[in-house]
Parts: C-alpha cells; sequence; structure tokens
C-alpha cells in the first residue's frame, strides 16, 4: 500500500529532494555544533520517530510511564501539545482540559493522574520548568515525538518504525511520510519495530533486521499492540466492561478513529466481528458538529439494532466532553486501550536497560547508588 503510494506520487520527487536538502542542512548544522544541543544534569528519554505519524509513540510512552513508577521514579513527560489551543509552557493538572494541552497529553494525564505532564514547543524550556519542580522532584523526563527537535541532547532516543511501513521503505516528504532521511536513524540508541502482527514468523525477525542496517551501538526491538477489554465512554449511561470477544455474531461496530494509521486495529476488530464499518478522520482531527452528525448517521443506518461505536483513547479524549454528541449516542461509545508488548522475551532487557540508564544518570543520589 505504502509503496504503491509512492509510485503514484513519483512526480513528487524534486520537491523531496529540496525538502531532503534543508533536512540535510540542519542536521550537519547541529552535527558540526553551529547549532547548540543542550544536555541536561536529570535523565531524559525521548521516544519519536522518522515518519510523520502512526507507529504508536503514545502506548510505548505510557509502557515507559508504567515501568518508571514500578521501580520508584518519579515521572514527567513532555511535548509539544500538537493541536492545542494554547501556547508556551503549562503544567497539566486536574483543570486541563484536551484544548489546552492537546489530545494525547490529556489522555496520558487522565491514565497517570500522578505525574507531572507537560506541554511546551520549547522542549529545552519546558525541561528547565520540570527540573525545577520539588515535592517530589523529578527522576526522569520522557519527550513525546520530538526525535527531530536537536535542540535537546536526549540521553536515551528510543525511534520507532511500523512494521507495515518499516522506514527503509519509505520516502521523504511530500512523496512519503519520512521527516527527514533514513540516516537520521543514526542518533537512536534503540530502535522498536512497532505493531508487529500476532502470527509473525521467526524469519521475519530476522528479514527486518537486515533491512534496517542498525549499526552495532544500536539495539533493536519487536513490538505489538495488546488491546485491553472494551471500555464504556460514558460509564453511567452503559452497562460495564466487555471483550473484543464478547462481540456477538449479529453485533454491528462503527469503528471511529482519528490516527494515522488505524489499519492495526481495523484487523483487530475484525477478527471478533465480521461487521465493522471504518469512519477514519485525519489524526488529531478535532471533530466539528457535522461530524458527529456523520458518525450518528452512520450508526444508525446500521443495519442490525445491536450494534456499537468503537474509538480510541486519543479520540475519546475529543468526544467526551464535546458539545455536539448526542446523549442518545453516549450508551453506544466504548473506548479500546492499548498496551504494549515487546516481543522475542527481550522485554525484561528492554526495562533493565531503561531502568539501568535512569539510575545511573539520576540526580537522586539515592537513586543512583541502586
Amino acid at each position: 500500500m505504502e509503496e504503491n503510494f509512492i509510485k503514484k506520487h513519483h512526480w513528487l520527487y524534486p520537491l523531496s529532494w529540496f525538502y531532503g536538502m534543508g533536512v540535510f542542512l540542519r542536521n550537519k548544522l547541529f552535527d558540526w555544533g553551529w547549532i547548540r544541543s543542550k544536555s541536561f544534569d536529570a535523565p531524559v528519554i525521548c521516544v519519536g520517530n522518522l515518519a510523520a505519524g502512526g507507529t504508536g509513540k503514545t502506548p510505548h510512552t505510557e509502557y515507559l510511564i508504567k515501568l518508571l513508577q514500578k521501580n520508584g521514579l518519579n515521572v514527567a513527560t513532555l511535548s509539544r501539545g500538537y493541536k492545542r489551543k494554547s501556547k508556551g509552557f503549562i503544567l497539566a493538572d486536574h483543570q486541563s482540559d484536551v484544548h489546552q494541552i492537546g489530545d494525547e497529553p490529556y489522555q496520558i494525564k487522565s491514565k497517570y493522574p500522578n505525574i507531572r505532564v507537560a506541554v511546551d514547543e520549547d522542549r529545552c524550556n519546558g525541561i528547565q520548568q520540570l527540573l525545577n519542580l520539588d515535592k517530589p522532584a523529578v527522576d526522569v523526563i520522557l519527550l513525546d515525538d520530538a526525535f527531530q527537535h536537536r535542540y535537546v541532547k536526549a540521553g536515551i532516543n528510543i525511534l520507532l518504525t511500523d512494521f507495515h511501513r518499516l522506514l527503509c521503505d519509505d520516502a521523504l516528504l511530500p512523496v512519503g511520510r519520512l521527516r527527514e532521511p533514513t540516516s537520521g536513524k543514526s542518533r537512536a540508541q534503540i530502535v522498536i519495530v512497532t505493531k508487529c502482527p500476532n502470527d509473525i514468523k521467526p524469519i521475519d525477525f530476522n528479514i527486518i533486521t537486515k533491512r534496517l542496517s542498525l549499526y552495532a551501538y544500536q539495539e533493536l526491538y519487536f513490538s505489538r499492540f495488546r488491546y485491553g477489554m472494551l471500555q464504556p465512554l460514558f460509564p453511567k449511561n452503559s452497562n460495564s466492561r466487555k471483550t473484543l470477544s464478547s462481540l456477538k455474531e449479529d453485533e454491528q461496530v462503527l469503528l471511529v478513529t482519528g490516527i494515522a494509521s488505524p489499519i492495526s486495529l481495523v484487523k483487530e476488530v475484525e477478527f471478533y466481528s465480521s461487521h465493522v464499518s471504518l469512519l477514519a478522520f485525519d489524526d488529531h482531527h478535532d471533530f466539528t458538529a457535522k461530524d458527529l452528525q456523520q458518525i450518528k448517521e452512520q450508526f444508525l443506518n446500521l443495519e442490525s439494532s445491536n450494534r456499537l461505536i468503537i474509538t480510541t483513547e486519543k479520540d475519546a479524549t475529543r468526544l467526551q466532553s464535546h458539545p455536539a454528541l448526542e446523549e442518545t449516542l453516549k450508551p453506544y461509545i466504548y473506548v479500546l486501550p492499548i498496551d504494549i508488548e515487546i516481543l522475542q522475551n527481550q522485554q525484561q532487557i528492554f526495562n533493565q536497560n531503561i531502568i539501568g540508564y535512569v539510575r545511573t544518570n539520576s540526580r537522586n543520589r539515592s537513586l543512583s547508588e541502586k
């Protein structure tokens, strides 16, 4: 599918060439030290990609949050807050809404209320603001989608690439989806191939490993999504959580997404139901009243009276408080959460590497000594 798109838009290659030259020059200015990257006296982990969206950055960031919290670390996350209606540094609290901090930070703050969640288009300023906090002090900062933000020199760069469109198969914008040439992968200490299918074979690991051509200092991991139980978006108006496997044979599903790549999600839901209709919007789509009307009409057009709407956690943040969402639809809307599983029995090694880095570089002497 990706290859067909690139072939169809081959006439855009001259634009990709000019774009690539601009990115190459910018990266060289950083490499040569003409533009400075700032390091911080605290563990900073960046989760990003070379492609524009769709690799699973937020689920992997949440995996790290749970891992670090489990090990007694005070975690903070920082992102620019894509499509938010505000500017500057904002530290989220229980009163922050999706328009103020963006959908992904809002999702993280809702699920992990005890961590610091901040947004700032100036990542250097945002990190410094977080490090100034106390009671308790921040032990580690996770940067969401900051691989190209080279003004910050992270201690660990985790680069994600989608199994269904590996960075080695992609092309630069606007022909493909790469924000920079594949040579940019050299800045990553860890590379994760995400969204691997459940039936991935051992030979696939070997083929992908060779095709990515990583350097000796880089660690390669593979991950897949694990889908949780369907949760009612409005619990007071619905019965309870339920599993995808509990979907009945005649139950029809309207899948509403505003994410970059819904392929994995569609396949997962279709595995349990043969009656799935997809209504896909652009990534981070800001739903309008017209969109809500379209959702309602498509839902009512489902033939069976036994029906429901399934959406993602990110989309749920924008639907939950939407004034145009009618009460009659609310009992039918379910959210499908996502967890991450590291494959090939490498989860413990991955976890130890992350915790080891944080403890070794911690500002907290007691953590460093553990």
